[in-house]
C-alpha cells in the first residue's frame, strides 16, 4: 500500500536544499494540495500548524514515497523529527487529509512545527517561497 508525503516547504519540488536533493529526487510528485491552518515563517524555512476549521490554506505538494523505508528515515532526520522523543522533535510526522487538485482527498504524512511559533510572522497567501 502506498505511503504520501504532503511537503510544504523546502521539500518542495527545486527547494530542497543540496544535502536532500537525492532524496527528494525519489519522491515521486503527485500534483498540488493543501491542508487547513497557519503557515509561519521563520526565516530558512516554513512551519506549518494544523487547524482543521481554519479559513486559512498551507498549500504544498503531494508525493508519492518509494517503498523504502530508508527514504522516510532521511526525511525524519531532516525535520529534527524523534519517533522515540516526539517532544524534543523540531518537527512532528502526523497524518492529515490533504485536499488535492481535483477535489478528491488524501491521506498524507505531513511534518507539523513541534514548537511554540512565537512571534514569527504568517505567510498570509499559505505558499512559502524561499
Amino acid at each position: 500500500m502506498s505511503e504520501y508525503l504532503f511537503a510544504y516547504g523546502t521539500l518542495q519540488p527545486g527547494l530542497a536544499p543540496a544535502g536532500m536533493a537525492a532524496t527528494v529526487a525519489r519522491l515521486a510528485p503527485l500534483g498540488e494540495g493543501f491542508v487547513r491552518g497557519v503557515l509561519y515563517d521563520l526565516g530558512h524555512y516554513p512551519a506549518a500548524v494544523l487547524d482543521p476549521s481554519a479559513d486559512g490554506k498551507i498549500y504544498g505538494t503531494v508525493f508519492r514515497l518509494p517503498d523504502d523505508p530508508e527514504v522516510l528515515r532521511q526525511l525524519d532526520a531532516y525535520e529534527e523529527y524523534e519517533p522515540d522523543c516526539v517532544e524534543a522533535s523540531l518537527f512532528v510526522r502526523v497524518k492529515s487529509l490533504v485536499e488535492i487538485e481535483h477535489g478528491d482527498s488524501l491521506a498524507c504524512w505531513i511534518y507539523v512545527y513541534g514548537r511554540d511559533v512565537g512571534s514569527a510572522p504568517v505567510i498570509g497567501s499559505g505558499k512559502f517561497k524561499s
